[in-house]
């Protein structure tokens, strides 16, 4: 069996390990163009098989909004070899954990189960992403579920306030569109436009397959490459990036008990060596329980339960949103902290405590995470699948080590100069807001 090993800018001497030499990554590429990523685990005994799709939201026209979400669900629906129940029996017999998820960029599939089933995994996995049934009525059954998940997200408003912030961060992109789609869409779905995205999109050349945990890299290379089937070949979607443009503010009135708020600027994409530094800086603005937000929102003043930052990085943008649910009353007095917060800290940057700080969090959150095999198999797929590569821990630590004061003050100065959106779901009209004040637009 022929195959190629690659990395992110040609070949790779070989497998290659982290500088305490353990564990062992190995990246190939099967003759179909399917690329491989393994890492061994040498004290597990448990193994987690993933199949990642270079597809999601963003890669579907406005009248298929929802397909890849659609094909999430339909392929567990079974093959013309396997029921679902079949299926399910299966994964159920030795305990396994099988699931999936989809986002605007990629869609992923895996199972979890002891390293001794690794063969049902493999089997399972491999029929359902080459040989799905894709039936018509299945489509019909999981329509009425997938309608219903998009209710009740809708019923949810946290979840309309992050899905509004998207739509005006993003204002006419996919990137902005919700990734369930919508009633419509969903509602005019067939199983032979599924077919024709699922033919096109779920090629080899458009997936990595990553495994993790107790493992032979040869096995499972040679486990995967013998249950391939259909066509080989594929590539990645071809994308519109971006405009530079923002919507200032969205509200919708609801009568809710609580305000959900989401204040949200767009920065660096996920190839932009500036997203270290952003790590850093969003650790320090909200992203931990000693964050600069958290603080003073929850703990000084008692204002809210729950206050949060996260940064978003997709193919050719990104986004830092902060979120919060509060008491209609204190919604004013909420935005302002926010807004001097980011004030701050393009002034004056962070102190030399904060950066210790989020520094150790990253390695901590990074290191912990390495002590399962489902987040092992997780790193080592998105790495391949996004970025070409697949680092090593500690060379990743290593760049979050090297941020500098310096660093995080440059990129804590563009995004307090960022155009701001807000979105809202609670009590309140647009005209509740100063988008002057806020700095909106």
């Amino acid at each position: 069996m022929p195959v190629t090993r690659v990395g992110a800018s040609g070949p790779m001497p070989g497998p290659y390990r982290d500088p305490r030499g353990f564990p062992m990554i190995n990246v190939d590429t099967l003759p179909s163009g399917l690329a491989v990523a393994t890492e061994a685990m040498a004290d597990a005994r448990s193994v987690c098989i993933g199949f990642w799709v270079g597809t999601g939201s963003r890669d579907e026209p406005d009248r298929r909004a929802g397909a890849s979400h659609v094909l999430e669900h339909l392929l567990f629906k079974g093959t013309d070899d396997r029921s679902p129940s079949d299926i399910a029996e299966a994964v159920d017999e030795v305990g396994g954990d099988f699931n999936a998820f989809t986002t605007k960029e990629y869609t992923s599939f895996y199972i979890r189960l002891l390293a001794e089933h690794l063969d049902l995994g493999l089997d399972i996995l491999s029929d359902i992403m080459w040989r799905p049934a894709l039936r018509q009525d299945d489509l019909d059954a999981e329509r009425s579920v997938i309608l219903d998940e998009i209710l009740m997200h809708a019923d949810e408003p946290a979840d309309q306030a992050a899905e509004q912030s998207s739509a005006i961060l993003f204002p006419g992109h996919p990137l902005g569109r919700d990734v369930l789609g919508t009633e419509s869409s969903i509602g005019a779905m067939t199983a032979v436009q599924i077919r024709e995205f699922f033919e096109h999109h779920y090629r080899p050349g458009n997936m990595v397959a990553a495994v993790a945990g107790d493992l032979d890299h040869d096995v499972v290379l040679a486990g995967l490459d013998r249950r391939a089937s259909g066509p080989s070949g594929g590539h990645r979607p071809e994308r519109r990036p971006p405009g530079g443009s923002v919507t200032p503010l969205a509200v919708t009135r609801r009568p809710t008990e609580q305000a959900q708020v989401i204040l949200g600027m767009r920065s660096v994409d996920r190839f932009d060596g500036r997203r270290y530094a952003l790590a850093v800086l969003n650790h320090v603005l909200g992203g931990g329980l000693s964050s600069r937000l958290f603080q003073e929102i929850r703990e000084r003043r008692g204002l809210a339960y729950s206050v949060w930052s996260e940064r978003l990085a997709y193919h050719d943008g990104g986004a830092v949103s902060i979120g919060l649910g509060t008491a209609p009353e204190h919604v004013d007095e909420v935005l302002g902290i926010v807004v001097a917060a980011l004030a701050e800290l393009g002034a004056d940057g962070i102190t030399d405590r904060e950066l210790a700080i989020a520094r150790g969090n990253l390695r901590a959150e990074m290191l912990l995470a390495a002590e399962d095999s489902g987040a092992r198999m997780s790193r080592i797929g998105t790495s391949l699948l996004l970025h070409g590569e697949v680092l090593a821990v500690d060379e990743v630590l290593a760049r979050v080590e090297a941020v500098t004061l310096a660093d995080v003050a440059g990129v804590a100065a563009e995004l307090a100069a960022a155009p701001r959106t807000l979105s809202v779901v609670g009590p309140f009209d647009a005209d509740d807001f100063d988008a002057g004040a806020l700095g909106l637009g």
